[in-house]
């Protein structure tokens, strides 16, 4: 049989992996750890990666599933190459290849009822057989084309389906445990299995790295491929995710959906990394740039075993990450969250001045741009309990010194801001504590910030000096 391609294949790539998402939901964090270790295949080994959404499942296929997978490619720059192809406009493909199997006596039709197919899988199960059909229509030759009926392909009842699993090792599938499967149901459309076959072998897919959920359709793909006259892909099935707790990932562990996770406040980098640590290692290194893992990234190093995800271990991905890439990137992230947040960032410090000041006290981006508001705008209330230890009446001797010292400040460095405090401390003669505790307290209305001289630098002199007087007025106000 002729293949006809959807692209030209280029003779000089020698692998080429596909991602084949169904868009009837979000891209979940076992389908993005699949296309990453896909990806991964590919750019090892200069290849090509496509991108192909498999929406036959006409009743669950949406746009939005679709719109959301996408964007979470994007968000986590796994490009392809070629793509997103979709299964639901390649229709008129497959029915050509069934017609050519038609012909060629590689497939038949099928003009059973329901009633007869139950009525025999009943029997089997009563005979303790495997359930599978008798090719009673096989040579069927009372019907016409036209009345209703499925395709079926015409699988061999003898002899092994036998792969190398990149993954897990040699496969062997007896042929008679396989069914005639149907190929194209009643309503003319082409099923799930014979479109992936089409598709991997006109795309010229070398390598299919998928979930382990997709091991029983191997041999039947397979089966497809060689009646074809196809290039059989090498195989690689990577085990499910497991939450903390042993049970299967689901939302009950928390963030499932990729885009979750952006919206939690992780940062990609992160997120990658630690899916390609999870069922992957290389020694004990744990931190891996996309270079590294490009280089290092092997297919036949994958763990067999399910692996369990531990959100702590993200999370110091995640600050590790915050705190190492150049804060220019880590802002066209942490934008976002201010936004979310209503936080006007315009009216402050830049972003990338907060966030090396910030991303030591903070796990993900959606903390420190909670933590970075009083740098923005002014806060209502002191927080309780640092305001009963720390603005009590003799906290308005250093506010005030320390208010005169800084007005009087005319180039507002961190270095002047210390010499600031340290001078109203020694003339005063108290402990720094007593100066910096309630010079904290009253610049953001919180008992925890870093460093008060590299914060009050960052708040800006009119706030800060605005922020000391309320504090005193307040601490007055409650001595009365």
């Amino acid at each position: 049989m002729k293949i006809e391609t959807l692209f030209p294949l280029d003779p000089n790539v020698k692998v080429r992996t596909r991602f084949a998402p169904s868009p009837t939901g979000y891209l979940h964090v076992g389908g993005a750890r699949t296309a990453l270790y896909s990806w991964l295949y590919a750019k090892h080994h200069q290849g090509e990666f496509v991108l192909r959404i498999e929406d036959t499942d006409l009743e669950r296929s949406t746009p939005e599933a679709t719109a959301a997978i996408l964007e979470g490619m994007e968000w986590l720059n796994l490009a392809w190459e070629h793509g997103p192809y979709f299964q639901t406009k390649r229709f008129e493909r497959y029915n050509q290849v069934i017609d050519q199997m038609l012909e060629q006596g590689l497939a038949y039709r099928c003009y059973c009822s329901k009633e007869r197919l139950e009525t025999l899988r009943n029997q089997q199960e009563t005979n303790k057989e495997k359930p599978r059909y008798d090719r009673h229509c096989l040579n069927d030759h009372h019907h016409s084309p036209n009345d209703p009926h499925v395709v079926r392909f015409k699988n061999p009842t003898t002899g092994s389906v036998i792969f190398d699993d990149a993954v897990r090792g040699r496969i062997e599938i007896s042929n008679s445990e396989l069914d005639d499967l149907i190929i194209r149901r009643t309503d003319g459309s082409p099923t799930y299995n014979f479109c992936v076959v089409v598709d991997d072998w006109d795309m010229g897919i070398t390598h299919v790295v998928r979930g382990e959920d997709h091991i029983n359709n191997t041999p039947r793909q397979i089966n497809i491929l060689k009646a074809l006259g196809a290039p059989i892909p090498t195989y690689a099935h990577v085990s499910m995710i497991l939450g903390d707790d042993g049970q299967k990932l689901s939302k009950r562990h928390g963030a499932v959906s990729v885009m979750q996770y952006r919206d939690d406040g992780y940062l990609p980098e992160a997120l990658i990394n630690y899916l390609v640590r999870l069922g992957w290692g290389h020694g004990d290194q744990e931190i891996f740039n996309r270079e590294e893992m490009i280089a290092l990234f092997d297919i036949h190093s994958v763990s067999k075993s399910a692996s369990a995800f531990n959100t702590e271990k993200l999370q110091w991905l995640n600050q590790h990450y915050m705190r190492s890439l150049p804060p220019e990137k880590v802002a066209k992230y942490l934008e976002w969250h201010m936004q979310d947040q209503g936080i006007d960032y315009t009216q402050g410090p830049a972003l990338t001045d907060i966030i090396p000041v910030l991303s030591e006290r903070s796990k993900t981006l959606k903390e420190l741009a909670s933590a970075s508001r009083y740098f923005y705008q002014e806060f209502e209330q002191y927080d309780e309990k640092a305001a009963a230890k720390n603005f009590k009446a003799e906290a308005i001797a250093p506010l005030a010194k320390l208010l005169e010292k800084l007005t009087a400040c005319n180039d507002w460095t961190i270095e002047n801001i210390h010499e600031a405090m340290n001078q109203t401390a020694q003339e005063l003669e108290i402990g720094m504590g007593k100066v910096g505790m309630p010079f904290r307290l009253a610049v953001t209305g919180s008992g925890q910030s870093p460093s008060m001289d590299i914060t009050a630098q960052l708040v800006g002199k009119t706030r800060t000096l605005a922020r000391l007087q309320k504090a005193i007025t307040f601490i007055q106000s409650q001595q009365g």
